[in-house]
């Protein structure tokens, strides 16, 4: 039985493509070696010695293999290895990264909440009154005021009538739809939803099925096709899609789930605080009926300055959550300190709505002036999720890599995430960039990437 060694210090630059290649067809879903028998007692006191070394000895296991053939792929391109990056926040949009003094674009502090002197000044309010944590979950004894007060603001800031807050955000997906759908129901999901979707999907035993991204003439025939062989059905989006920064045909959604008398979950993790006139959101950009939208799913730790996430709707369906939901019941409630920050911006984002607008308008001026110097910005629709479509990733990393050396920290986003054509840079704008950072790195952006295409930029000597 072969069973794939860990690659050599010795190994080829070619043998480790080959392997990886080797690695990656196979997945890490399936295994070299057959299952072993459990059903069956060993015959002998050996048969021991026939049990696979990747079932019990995890460095050589097909999952850890795969990793490392993965984290072979930077130096195998040339480039430093792109993720975990130690960051030191300074003033506005730049920080230290790993040494040096950049202009940040991989952050989620949308409107400059995480760093405002009163987000802050809330926090050590929060801890002096409660404490750093909750300590229980809150069914039992973490129930706190500040709990409260936050589902309460959330609930008015999108319209509905209740809000329950998780500690969170990746465990608010999961739990929610894996605990409200069952087997016999069927989950119709956009084929770009978030992991936390589908593995909450996957833990719920529903049927799931994905259409087209934005497609909602695809989804009306799926809907079509199978609605009245299920009892629930859930349609899952999201109000902005957090690789390509375009937005959710909301309205056709919202048709199409009266029509067919479904469910609508709308994760707005990346759309509340950045869309609408007050930031509540693609309800708002849209300007629907907040009541339309049965699960209003976010998180807290984007726009919101703190960490976490809601599900708000109807009191019905958010009572049940918070007796039921598991994620909820069996988890400490969110810190006090936590809840303090996101309530705090919540009051910020009512009373300076030019938060939102500089947003707004940094956003665009990003998105016009890329596509003005000849930049591929994908799918990106006026949001401040922009990504430079590189489409080689060796050529991304390239070009992460010389925009560093520039003072520019930008996430390349390379195969094996995304297939090789689909690579690119993905820019996070914030309401703290200012035009002159955003100028400055679009025109760096061009002239980086024309010279590792050999080609002139548009608009650019």
């Amino acid at each position: 039985m072969n069973v794939i060694k860990p690659t050599p210090p010795s190994t080829t630059a070619e043998e480790k493509r080959a392997l990886l290649k080797k690695l990656l067809s196979e997945g890490t879903s399936q295994a070299r070696s057959p299952r072993l028998r459990v059903d069956q007692p060993a015959t002998s006191r050996s048969a021991a010695h026939e049990i696979p070394v990747e079932y019990y000895q995890f460095d050589q296991s097909a999952e850890y293999l795969n990793l490392r053939a993965q984290k072979q792929v930077a130096d195998d391109l040339g480039i430093e290895y792109p993720f975990f990056k130690m960051i030191e926040p300074l003033k506005g949009a730049t920080a230290i990264v790993n040494g040096r003094e950049c202009v940040t674009y991989s952050s989620y502090n949308y409107i400059g909440m995480s760093g405002d002197p009163r987000v802050n000044r809330a926090v050590n309010d929060a801890v002096d009154r409660y404490g750093s944590s909750a300590s229980a979950s809150r069914m039992v004894a973490g129930e706190r005021p500040i709990h409260k007060e936050l589902e309460r603001a959330l609930a008015d800031h999108l319209g509905t009538e209740d809000a329950i807050a998780f500690v969170t955000g990746y465990l608010t997906g999961v739990t929610t739809i894996g605990h409200l759908m069952k087997a016999g129901d069927l989950i119709l999901h956009d084929s770009l939803i978030h992991n936390c979707s589908l593995v909450g999907a996957k833990l719920s035993g529903a049927r799931m099925l994905s259409f087209p991204h934005n497609d909602v003439s695809a989804l009306d025939d799926l809907l079509g096709e199978h609605r009245a062989s299920h009892r629930r059905v859930l349609i899952v989006a999201e109000g902005v899609y957090s690789m390509d920064g375009d937005i959710a045909d909301l309205p056709g959604m919202i048709e199409l789930k009266h029509k067919y008398k479904t469910y609508l979950m709308v994760d707005e993790a990346h759309s509340i605080g950045v869309l609408g006139r007050s930031g509540r959101g693609i309800g708002e950009h849209f300007g629907v009926d907040p009541r339309s939208v049965d699960l209003w799913m976010g998180t807290l730790s984007k726009a919101l300055g703190g960490c976490g996430g809601y599900i708000a709707g109807s009191g019905p369906l958010i009572d049940y959550l918070r007796h039921t939901a598991p994620g909820f019941v069996y988890s400490v409630g969110m810190p006090p300190p936590i809840a303090a920050a996101s309530l705090e911006a919540l009051a910020i984002l009512r009373d300076e709505p030019s938060r939102l607008e500089r947003l707004q308008a940094i956003s665009s001026l990003f998105l016009e002036r890329a596509r003005a110097r000849g930049l591929d910005t994908g799918l990106s629709r006026g949001t401040p999720i922009v990504p430079v479509m590189v489409r080689d990733s060796r050529r991304c990393g390239f070009l992460a890599q010389a925009l560093y050396k520039r003072g520019i920290n930008v996430q390349p986003i390379i195969f094996p995430a995304v297939e090789d054509h689909a690579s690119r840079l993905r820019f996070f704008l914030t309401s703290l960039h200012t035009e002159t950072q955003v100028t400055t790195t679009v025109d760096a952006v061009a002239q980086e990437l024309g010279r590792i295409l050999g080609r002139p930029t548009p608009g650019l000597d």
